[in-house]
Order: C-alpha cells, then structure tokens, then sequence
C-alpha cells in the first residue's frame, strides 16, 4: 500500500508523565526526561565536550574520532576532542552569513584515510554551494554543487554520506513554496551526487541531481541499520515531519503539509506541531532515531524496528539545554548533540553554545545496503 501509516503527535506524555501542550503552556521539567528505550544511549549524564561556541551547525567526525564542527556564523570549522579545547582548523572562503545562511552542513569522505576530502554546504552572497576541500588547505575548494537559490529562511544544507557511497543533500525552498514542486528547481528538493559532484546514472531524473522532492526544508538526514533513509522537515505552521526518502518520492509541499491521504504523495511517519519540534539535526543509534528540536527544545526518540516499523516517539531533554540543533553517533557509539541557542531565536545562557555528549555502551554497526530503498 502506497500510503503508509501515520503517526501525528499532537499532544504527547513524557517520561516523567508531564503532558506537552500548546507552546505557550510548556513548562519544562527542571531535570532532564530520558526515553524510556533511549537505543542503548544514556541521556542522563552528558559530557560537555565544547562551550562557548558560535551557532555551531555542521558535525561531521574524523576517523580517530573526533569532531569537525562548523560555526554557521564565522564559517569556521573546529576540531574537538572530549578533554581538550577545540582547535580552529579552517577558514572557508566564500561564506556569507545572514539569516538562516552561513557555513551549514559538513560531511567527511567515507575513504577519508585515503582521500583526506572534507565535505561543506554553505550560502555565499548568490547561492547555495557544495564545495569539498582538504584541511591542510581548506583555500583551496573544487565546487560540486552551486547555484542553488539561497534567501534568509528555508536553506536547509545538511549533508551527508549513504551507506552507497554518495552525498545527500536537503535542501529548502528558499522561501519559495512553488520550488519544491518545479522540476527545474534543485530547490526543495533532497539531492544525490557523487563523491566529485557528478550524477548517479540511476537518479530518478536522467541528468539531474534531485532524488526526492516535494520538500520545505530539510535539516536532518541519518540512515537506519538497514539502510533506510530517514529525513527531518520544517513544516510550515500545523505540521513538522519525518519521512522515509524513497527514489523519485513527491512528499507534496507545497499542496499538502504534514498526514495526508492524498496518493499522489508520500505521508510522514511521524508529525508534530511546529511548538513541540522544528526538527534540525538527525542520527540513528541502534534501533532508535533521534530528532534534536530548536523551537521544541528537546530530543525526539523515536523507535523504528528492523522491519521499519516507526514506534511512538518520546520526548527526553525537554527543554534542559534550550534549543538543539545536530545530533550525530560518533564512531565509538555515543550521542553528540549541539545547541543552537545563538542563532538569534534562543536564550543563551553563559556556557553556550554547547556540545554535549552522551555515552552508550555499544560501539553502532555501520548502515548496510543501498540507500533509499524503502518501500510500503
């Protein structure tokens, strides 16, 4: 059956039994709320890896395990290791902040021992871009993607690697609803590219980048263990999604927002209200998806099962550490999860912006099989 089950979650009881309502009548918990199958992951005690930084937005992780970390505003990349102070490895030419815009997305080449390629996606004062350099000449960039419409809202730009080898990208509208619907648009669209930029030859559209459309904004990609991708989306006022990403799927803004039974596009598996989500940041640990909220300030646990099956969602972190914006697994297993409490819509308290890191006592199998290939 096309249509897949919906799970909406309107109004949802947390862990320690406080009902979520209407934003204007959350009153957050003093202390954090664990998940109660939080995938193996201890969200009670986090280490604080980094303080003190500047919107940090991409996290991508070296294979000895530490971090890249991109400040959106600076367009800076920090390398960070638990115990020590992060260290600025790179500059990137060409970003121009503003707005949602800024240096976004980072992704490290799979072959990276080999290779050395760092991956960004970022606004410059005309486009959005996806550029790949090396840090021990972060100057010196070979363009994979440009020309991309940016504007102040709805860039999206996380990207990141499937388990096939290539380079997802989502990107927003740019404001523009008409986007995510125009087949010669690259916007409102989650693209497919090769690891030096060129076109898969099985993309759904000969020649084009776009592997799914019918997109607002994305922020979040992770694949489950199977190799199902999974995607976060900003809705506009009712609704907030995750999607399952199928080849060529239409995820319909913007004609629809959030449950639909319209065949003509894909349903969310899970959707909330704008003031219980805003989802960013996206990553799997185990059998367990988690969702970093800005406007909700809180992590989403959702549980997905071998068959990919999505479980109910439960809330954790509500509003203890202010809004989230990426979460990732690190190599060894654990949970990094950053704040983004400086993008001018939070209140920063003085140890922020923050990277917290929660342990887990079981090192994470990688993703296997191709991407994309869910079907219902």
């Amino acid at each position: 059956m096309r249509l897949r089950a919906i799970l909406t979650v309107a109004v949802l009881v947390t862990g320690l039994g406080t009902t979520v309502r209407a934003e204007a009548d959350v009153r957050p918990p003093p202390t954090p709320v664990v998940a109660a199958d939080a995938g193996g992951v201890d969200l009670a005690d986090p280490e604080v890896v980094a303080t003190g930084l500047d919107v940090p937005w991409g996290l991508a992780f070296l294979p000895d395990g530490s971090a890249l970390v991109g400040q959106r505003d600076l367009g800076t990349v920090l390398r960070v290791r638990p115990g020590r102070p992060p260290v600025p490895v790179a500059r990137i030419p060409g970003v121009v902040a503003g707005g949602e815009g800024g240096l976004l997305g980072l992704a490290v080449s799979p072959r990276y021992r080999q290779d050395r390629w760092v991956y960004a996606c970022f606004t410059t004062a005309s486009d959005i871009r996806i550029t790949r350099f090396r840090l021990r000449a972060p100057q010196t960039q070979q363009v994979l993607v440009s020309g991309l419409t940016r504007a102040a809202v709805h860039n999206g730009g996380r990207i990141a690697f499937g388990p096939d080898g290539l380079l997802y990208a989502g990107i927003g509208d740019a404001g523009t609803p008409a986007n995510a619907q125009n087949p010669t648009s690259r916007n409102g669209k989650i693209l497919r590219v090769r690891p030096n930029g060129g076109i898969p030859a099985d993309n759904p559209f000969p020649g084009s980048a776009v592997y799914s459309y019918g997109h607002r904004n994305v922020q979040g990609l992770a694949w489950d263990p199977r190799g199902r991708l999974f995607a976060t989306e900003f809705g506009q006022a009712t609704w907030d999604e995750v999607n399952v990403i199928v080849r060529g799927g239409n995820y319909g803004w913007p004609i629809v927002e959030g449950p639909s039974a319209d065949p003509r596009f894909r349903a969310p598996v899970v959707a909330w209200p704008p003031a219980q989500a805003s989802p960013s940041g996206a990553a799997f640990a185990g059998g367990t998806l988690y969702v970093a909220a800005l406007r909700g300030m809180r992590l989403w646990t959702v549980p997905v099962s071998a068959a990919g099956a999505v479980g109910t969602p439960v809330a954790a972190l509500v509003g203890v550490y202010g809004r989230l914006r990426t979460v990732a697994t690190a190599p060894d297993g654990s949970l990094w999860v950053t704040t983004s409490n400086r993008d001018d819509n939070g209140t920063p308290t003085p140890p922020d912006d923050r990277i917290l890191r929660f342990p887990t006592g079981e090192r994470q199998p990688p993703p296997v099989g191709r991407a994309g290939t869910a079907r219902s």
